[in-house]
């Protein structure tokens, strides 16, 4: 066994079994780590974190959390296996209530455990107690990244994954959501992203890894690639941002 609480190995996965966008990556993250997940528009990083999460059909390669091979495990089978997924938009119900959208996420559960997990939602996001009434669409985007954050860890899980959560968002409420997840991960959470903003991931995540083409191209703890002077660059660019 490999030591890593989650390891995706020789990962090839795309919209299509015929055309595949990954082409055998590997990465892994650790338990209490933070990883991002950077490169240039069409190197596949969403089609990456998609395919882990049970959306897209991987075609070959392996994924194992704690050991376990959930390769093929649906999106639904993911909670069970004590991983959440955070997808880019759509990620909350503008329609329900933030309650009724933290009790939706908790459905799961039984009624006691999923009150008593909502309530300590509320600890950790206390900007959300005062909206708790209020339906989802008043949020600010920022505030919406956090009430997706929160519903997926209603159901503890080991490993939580995100599809570029500074997507919108102003440098102020990036800044905000990248302090909770590092508040996360210092809890015993583990973490991997997928950003655009791939200055401001670095800045909090312990390792990145760069994919081109659907490739590893780069890998290696986030504080030295962020000096690397391709990574620089290429990824890293004016303000910021991959080009």
């Amino acid at each position: 066994m490999s030591g890593h609480l989650f390891q995706a190995n020789n990962v090839v996965a795309g919209y299509r079994p015929d055309l595949p966008i990954i082409h055998g990556v590997s990465m892994h993250v650790d338990a209490a780590e933070m990883v991002t997940i950077i490169g240039p528009n069409g190197a596949g990083k969403s089609t990456m974190i998609k395919a882990i999460a049970g959306v897209l059909p991987i075609s070959s390669g392996s994924v194992t959390l704690a050991g376990k091979d959930i390769t093929r495990l649906p999106t639904h089978g993911m909670a069970a296996a004590s991983i959440a997924y955070v997808p880019q938009t759509d990620n909350v119900f503008t329609t329900l209530t933030i309650n009724e959208n933290l009790l939706l996420g908790a459905s799961s559960l039984p009624k006691a455990k999923a009150l008593e997990q909502v309530g300590k939602a509320y600890d950790k996001f206390p900007a959300l107690k005062q909206y708790r009434d209020k339906k989802a669409k008043v949020l600010s985007g920022g505030q919406r990244q956090m009430l997706a954050v929160a519903r997926a860890l209603l159901t503890d899980p080991h490993l939580i994954m995100l599809d570029e959560p500074s997507a919108g968002l102003s440098p102020l409420m990036v800044s905000d959501v990248f302090a909770r997840l590092r508040e996360l991960v210092e809890s015993g959470v583990s973490v991997l992203m997928v950003e655009q903003n791939a200055k401001a991931a670095m800045a909090v995540s312990h390792r990145t890894y760069v994919l081109a083409e659907g490739r590893n191209r780069v890998e290696g703890v986030s504080s030295a690639l962020a000096q690397d002077p391709e990574v620089i660059a290429i990824y890293l660019g004016a303000g910021g941002r991959k080009r």
